[in-house]
C-alpha cells in the first residue's frame, strides 16, 4: 500500500529535478503533445494518399500527380459537396473535375495530342519525361528561354506549333473559378504554371515570364486594354497568347475557355501528369518581395502534397465553409487556401476582390466558419464602423499571418468569440510554424516537440555584416530566450529547397553552410525571430528591414507596435533613411490618422519618449492619408525608404524630432537644409 502511495510521487520526481527555467514551456506540454500527434497523423495520411496514387492505375485519373488524383479522389468520394461558391456560382466537387479535364483536353490538343471517339489519345511522343527533365534544366540555367523545336509561336495567320510536355504555361487572371480549371487542367495535361501577379506591365511582366520559361500566356479579356503595348513584346519572345473568355480578341489571341468547352468532361489518363520524381517542379509563384524584381520559386510536387495537409493541421474538417478573399498567384491563396482546402475537402467561397464592408455580409449568407487573412486585412476588418452582420457570424477559426498583437486582442474583442490560428512560412521556404495555442502576437512554438516534427533554430545574426555570427570553430551560434535571431531550418529530402528559375546567383544568401556541423546546409530565412522563456515564438524584424542608428539596432515592428497604442493613429509604417553626414539609418513613420482624430504631436512624443529607447524612437515623421501596400497587404518599406524626407520633393506634411526643444515641429526646407548643413541635431 504504501509503494502504490509513493508510485505518483517517484512518477513526479523527474519532473521536480528539473531546472526551474523549463517549467514556463512544460505548462504547454499537452498543447504541444496534441498538435504534435495531429501533424504525424496528417504526415502519416498524406503519405498514404501518395503511395495511393503511386499503385493507381496509370490510365486512370487518380494515378497522375498529387493535384490531379486528389481533385479525382473527391469527385469519386464526395460528388455533390460543393467545392466552390463564386459569387451566385456554384461548383460540385465533381462539376470541378469535370471542367478541369476539359480544360487539360484543351491543353493536350495545344501539345498536339488527338482524342478519338470516346476520349481516347494518340500522339504520344516517345520520351516524354526526359523532356521534362530537359525543361527543369533550362528553366535553371538562367538563360533566356529557347525556342524549342515545334514550339513556336504562332504569327498571324500562322498555326500554332504544339507545346512541348512540360512546357510552362503563365496565368494572368484574377482570383475567379476560370483560373482554378486552368491551374487544374494543365497540371493534369502535364504542364506547369506560372501564376503572374496581375498588377505586372512592361518591363516588370516580360521579365517574369522570361525567368520561369514560359511558352504561353493565359490572360483575362479585362486586362487586354492594359496590355496593348505589351502585345508586340509578348508576341515577340514566341509566346502562344489564350484568353480565358469570350471577349473580343486582337489578332493572334483565342479563347481558350471556348476550346475547352467543346471538349469532353470524361477522366484524363494519369500517366499524362504522374512526375517522375516528387521533387519535379510544377508551378512558379512569383515572390512578392519589396526588392527587385519578382523571383520565380519552384514549387514541387512534393509542396503540393504537403499543402494539402495545411487546414487538417489548423483543425478545420470537411464540413467547414472557408472564405478566401486573397489573390491566388499568391502563395496563401492557391498552395494554403485552394489547396489546403482540396486535403480535407470543404468548400471554399471565393472572392475576386477584399472587401472589408462586404465581408461580414458574406460570411452570414455563406455561414462561413474559417476565414484566412494575411497581412493588414484583419486591421481594415477592425476599423470599419460597426454593423449588424458582424454579430451572429459562424466564423470559429481565422488563419493567416502577419497579425500584429493590437490588431489581434481589438479583432477578437469586437468579432469573437473565435479562435486565430497565426501562422508563419515563406513560398520558397522549408519551414512553417503553427501558433496552436492562441497566444496573442505569437507565431508558433518552439517546443522540442514541435522541433522534432518540422525542425528549425534560431542564430545570432549581425545586423552590420549581414551575416550570421559564428564562434571560433565557424559554426553558427544559437540564441538565448528573448534573442533575436535568424530563422533557419536544415535543407533535406524531407524539407527540400529547390530555389528559382533563372541563374543560381538568385539563391545566393538563401543557403548557409556548415552551420552546426561540417558539411550541413541550412535555409536562411531572412526573418529574426525572438523565443521566450515559455518556448513562443514572435516575429522580430526582416533582416533587411532591422537597421542600426547610434550603434544599436532598430526593429521596425517594435517601434510600430508602441506608436500604434496611440488611439489616434490607425496605421503605422516604420522603416529607415539614410541621413546625409550620420552612420547608419534614422528611424521615420509614416501614419495615417484613425477618424476623427487629429495628429497630436505633443502626446506623441511623449509616449516615445516613455515607450522606446532613445535610438529607437522616430527622427521624422510622414502624415498620410493611406499607407502603400503590395497587393498582398504588405507595407511598402523599401519604396517609403527611398522617398526620403525632402520636403521640396514630399506634399505630405513632414515633422522631424527637435532634440533641444523636446518634440516633434515642422520639417520645413529650411529645417532640411540645415540638417544636411550639420547645424541641426538629430
Amino acid at each position: 500500500m504504501a509503494a502504490l502511495l509513493l508510485l505518483p510521487l517517484l512518477l513526479l520526481l523527474p519532473l521536480l529535478l528539473l531546472k526551474l527555467h523549463l517549467w514556463p514551456q512544460l505548462r504547454w506540454l499537452a498543447a504541444d503533445l496534441a498538435f504534435a500527434v495531429r501533424a504525424l497523423r496528417c504526415k502519416r495520411a498524406l503519405r498514404a494518399r501518395a503511395l495511393a496514387a503511386a499503385a493507381a492505375d496509370p490510365e486512370g485519373p487518380e494515378g497522375g500527380c498529387s493535384l490531379a488524383w486528389r481533385l479525382a479522389q473527391l469527385a469519386r468520394q464526395r460528388p455533390a459537396h460543393t467545392f466552390l461558391i463564386h459569387g451566385a456560382r456554384r461548383f460540385s466537387y465533381a462539376e470541378a473535375e469535370r471542367e478541369s479535364n476539359r480544360v487539360a483536353r484543351a491543353f493536350l490538343r495545344a501539345r498536339g495530342w488527338d482524342w478519338g471517339p470516346g476520349g481516347g489519345a494518340g500522339g504520344a511522343g516517345e520520351g516524354e519525361r526526359a523532356s521534362h527533365g530537359a525543361r527543369d534544366a533550362a528553366a535553371g540555367s538562367g538563360a533566356a528561354p529557347a525556342v524549342w523545336e515545334g514550339d513556336g509561336a504562332a504569327g498571324a495567320g500562322e498555326t500554332a506549333a504544339p507545346l512541348a510536355p512540360g512546357a510552362t504555361v503563365a496565368l494572368l487572371l484574377p482570383a475567379c473559378p476560370e483560373f482554378l480549371w486552368l491551374w487544374f487542367g494543365l497540371a493534369k495535361a502535364g504542364l506547369r504554371t506560372a501564376f503572374v501577379p496581375t498588377a505586372l506591365r512592361r518591363g516588370p511582366l516580360l521579365h517574369c515570364l522570361r525567368s520561369c520559361g514560359a511558352r504561353a500566356l493565359v490572360l483575362a479579356p479585362e486586362f487586354l486594354e492594359s496590355l496593348e503595348p505589351d502585345l508586340p513584346a509578348l508576341r515577340a519572345m514566341g509566346l502562344r497568347l489564350w484568353a480565358a473568355g469570350p471577349e473580343t480578341h486582337p489578332a493572334g489571341i483565342s479563347d481558350l475557355l471556348a476550346e475547352a468547352s467543346a471538349e469532353v468532361g470524361g477522366p484524363v489518363p494519369g500517366a499524362l501528369s504522374a512526375p517522375q520524381s516528387i521533387m519535379d517542379t510544377c508551378l512558379y509563384i512569383f515572390t512578392s518581395g519589396t526588392t527587385g524584381l519578382p523571383k520565380a520559386a519552384r514549387i514541387s510536387h512534393l509542396k503540393i502534397l504537403q499543402c494539402q495537409g495545411f487546414y487538417q493541421l489548423c483543425g478545420a474538417h470537411q464540413e467547414d465553409v472557408i472564405y478566401l478573399t486573397l489573390p491566388l498567384y499568391h502563395m496563401s491563396g492557391s498552395l494554403l487556401g485552394i489547396v489546403g482546402c482540396l486535403g480535407i475537402g470543404a468548400t471554399v467561397v471565393l472572392k475576386s476582390k477584399f472587401s472589408a464592408g462586404q465581408f461580414w455580409e458574406d460570411c452570414q449568407q455563406h455561414r462561413v466558419t474559417v476565414f484566412q487573412y494575411i497581412g493588414e486585412l484583419c486591421r481594415y476588418l477592425v476599423n470599419q464602423p460597426p454593423t449588424k452582420a458582424e454579430r451572429g457570424h459562424k466564423v470559429r477559426l481565422a488563419v493567416g499571418s502577419g497579425l500584429r498583437p493590437d490588431t489581434w486582442e481589438r479583432f477578437v474583442r469586437r468579432f469573437g468569440p473565435l479562435q486565430v490560428l497565426e501562422t508563419y512560412g515563406l513560398t520558397e521556404g522549408n519551414v512553417a510554424t503553427f501558433n496552436y495555442t492562441g497566444r496573442p502576437g505569437a507565431v508558433g512554438r518552439a517546443s522540442w516537440l514541435y522541433k522534432h516534427v518540422f525542425p528549425f533554430s534560431l542564430i545570432r545574426y549581425d545586423v552590420t555584416t549581414g551575416e550570421p555570427i559564428r564562434d571560433t570553430r565557424g559554426h553558427c551560434v544559437t540564441t538565448s530566450p528573448g534573442e533575436p535571431g535568424l530563422l533557419v531550418a536544415p535543407v533535406n529530402q524531407q524539407s527540400p529547397f529547390l530555389g528559382y528559375a533563372g541563374g543560381p546567383e538568385l539563391a545566393r544568401g538563401k543557403l548557409l553552410k556548415d552551420v552546426f556541423r561540417p558539411g550541413d546546409v541550412f535555409f536562411n530565412t531572412g526573418d529574426l525571430l525572438v523565443c521566450d522563456d515559455e518556448g513562443f515564438l514572435r516575429f522580430h524584424d526582416r533582416t533587411g528591414d532591422t537597421f542600426r542608428w547610434k550603434g544599436e539596432n532598430v526593429a521596425t515592428t517594435e517601434v510600430a507596435e508602441a506608436l500604434e497604442a496611440l488611439d489616434f493613429l490607425q496605421e503605422v509604417n516604420v522603416y529607415g533613411v539614410t541621413v546625409p553626414g550620420h552612420e547608419g539609418r534614422a528611424g521615420m513613420a509614416a501614419l495615417v490618422l484613425r477618424p476623427p482624430h487629429s495628429l497630436d504631436l505633443q502626446q506623441l512624443y511623449a509616449h516615445v519618449s516613455e515607450n522606446l529607447p532613445p535610438y529607437a524612437r522616430p527622427r521624422f515623421l510622414r502624415l498620410q492619408e493611406s499607407l502603400a501596400t503590395t497587393e498582398t497587404f504588405k507595407q511598402q518599406k523599401v519604396r517609403m525608404a527611398k522617398e526620403g524626407f525632402d520636403p521640396s520633393v514630399l506634399s505630405d506634411p513632414l515633422y522631424i524630432l527637435d532634440q533641444a526643444g523636446g518634440g516633434y515641429v515642422p520639417l520645413t526646407p529650411a529645417r532640411y537644409h540645415a540638417l544636411l548643413a550639420g547645424d541641426l541635431r538629430i
